[in-house]
């Protein structure tokens, strides 16, 4: 095994390894005047770029200014995920379930279309950012998991849309990624990966190449709807006012007075990477660039670098009380440690390699496990939120949305299902907190107990079964 010498050289940091792999880039002066704006976004992630990116395209004379608290855009989450570019057609089934067959369609058609947007992107950028078309596993691990993907790849049939997942027997998973703890599952053959920093920072130089003012280190201190606007009031006191708003602001809506208060959980996903294995990868034969996700609800994900290290992350981290992000939110070393014993666990041969770097951050989890556009009261803004973790390719569908509802449009993208869509409500603080924690920590004992082949306590598995009575949906 992986020595404890070895454990403490890791750099575990906030930021981790895809921002400090992408290098240094001169930050952008904060806003500093008041501003006069046709759009203002506040959020300088994916979700808040790109819908700058498509508003410049609708409207290319508008002035667009966008509004970021870190010192770079992109070096919260959307710069610190796994960097899985998927559809969402392993969502289906819930979604189907939430919205009926046709919303549901639309939504997954338009989801793949973002991933499409983005490969062509990448395309014509010229920027390398290891986009990589190697498709999505989702395995079972264990026999309580057998069937994972089931009912998404039934939902496709139903809907006459089969080509958008397949089954994947045992021996075929075997052939991709010869993991011993590796059953069967299902396949998304469009889906890709990329280094998430880097892809930020090449929106970001594009953006400012077609003129949308960036002020980084610019946090908003107050947003609201005034008169036939919004205003935006940053920490030195400069105003932004707009007749339009995006709030872009992931898990920092879910704050006191946030605007999501009672939609969103925030939990906590942390990374580890391995230095470059090439061997190890062509002995498991994991040399096609696939993503892979298990079966369980506090998801393990795992994917390839180009040269040759292992990204192995895992979704069951602490839950924060109301959103605050920092501490063992971003930093936490005993998440980082079940991280390196869970990736020992997939990948046994790993013992005696190094890994090189940890990093976490937050989660912004939907109720539904599905993303959501909300309008503020008086509809001059909107805040787009309930990404769960997998928002590289659904940032982009969500900010063509956000980009034609800000310019007033009435098109295709804002007349998608998760739009103002009913989504259940979460307890107040600290109740949610507590529950929240009550809940993660039975579901983390119910998975421990079936990857052991055992079987799990009657008190875990009640916990476990506690989001499904209160019509919460976790895990795809």
């Amino acid at each position: 095994m992986a020595s404890w010498a070895d454990f403490r050289e890791m750099e575990h940091t906030r930021l981790g390894y895809w921002i400090k792999e992408a290098g240094d880039v001169t930050s952008l002066p904060p806003l500093d005047a008041d501003r006069d704006a046709d759009l203002l976004i506040v959020g300088g992630g994916y979700t808040g770029m790109w819908t700058a990116w498509y508003a410049r395209r609708l409207a290319p004379d508008a002035r667009i200014v966008l509004l970021e608290s870190e010192p770079l855009c992109g070096r919260g989450p959307s710069g610190r995920n796994g960097g899985f570019v998927e559809g969402m057609w392993t969502s289906l089934a819930s979604m189907r379930g939430r919205w009926g067959d046709m919303p549901a369609l639309a939504v997954g058609h338009a989801a793949e279309a973002a991933v499409e947007r983005i490969a062509a992107f990448c395309a014509e950028d010229g920027v390398d950012v290891w986009f990589r078309r190697g498709g999505y596993l989702e395995v079972a691990t264990t026999p309580a998991h057998d069937g994972t993907g089931r009912a998404a790849l039934a939902a496709c049939e139903d809907l006459r849309v089969p080509d958008k997942l397949r089954d994947v027997t045992a021996a075929e998973v075997q052939t991709r990624c010869a993991s011993p703890e590796f059953r069967a599952g299902v396949m998304e053959p469009g889906a890709a990966t990329v280094q998430p920093a880097r892809l930020a920072l090449a929106i970001r130089r594009r953006l400012l190449e077609q003129g949308v003012d960036i002020y980084e280190s610019s946090p908003v201190r107050r947003f609201r709807e005034a008169g036939d606007g919004v205003e935006a009031i940053t920490a030195t006191g400069a105003r932004v006012r707009a007749p339009r708003g995006v709030l872009a602001i992931g898990s920092a809506a879910k704050a006191a007075g946030g605007p999501l208060r009672d939609r969103l959980t925030v939990a906590s996903s942390h990374i580890v990477i391995t230095e470059p294995v090439p061997d190890l990868l062509e002995k498991l034969g994991w040399t096609g660039g696939e993503a892979i996700t298990d079966g369980r609800a506090l998801v393990h994900y795992f994917r390839t670098t180009p040269d040759g290290r292992i990204a192995f992350g895992w979704g069951g981290g602490r839950i924060a009380m109301g959103a605050r992000l920092h501490g063992r939110t971003e930093v936490d070393p005993d998440v980082v440690e079940a991280d390196r014993r869970h990736l020992l666990d997939y990948f046994p041969d790993l013992a005696g390699r190094r890994i090189t770097h940890a990093w976490g951050g937050p989660i912004d989890a939907s109720p539904t496990h599905l993303p959501a556009v909300t309008s503020l009261p008086r509809s001059r803004a909107w805040v787009a939120a309930g990404y769960t973790g997998n928002g590289v390719g659904p940032t982009n569908m969500v900010g063509l949305t956000l980009a034609s509802l800000a310019l007033d449009r009435t098109d295709d993208p804002t007349r998608l299902a998760f739009v103002d869509a009913k989504v259940p409500r979460v307890p107040p603080e600290p109740f949610h907190w507590i529950g929240g924690e009550a809940i993660r920590a039975g579901i983390a004992s119910k998975e421990e107990a079936e990857m052991a082949g055992h079987r799990p306590g009657v008190i875990s598995s009640a916990l476990a079964g506690v989001p499904k009575l209160l019509g919460f949906h976790i895990g795809r």
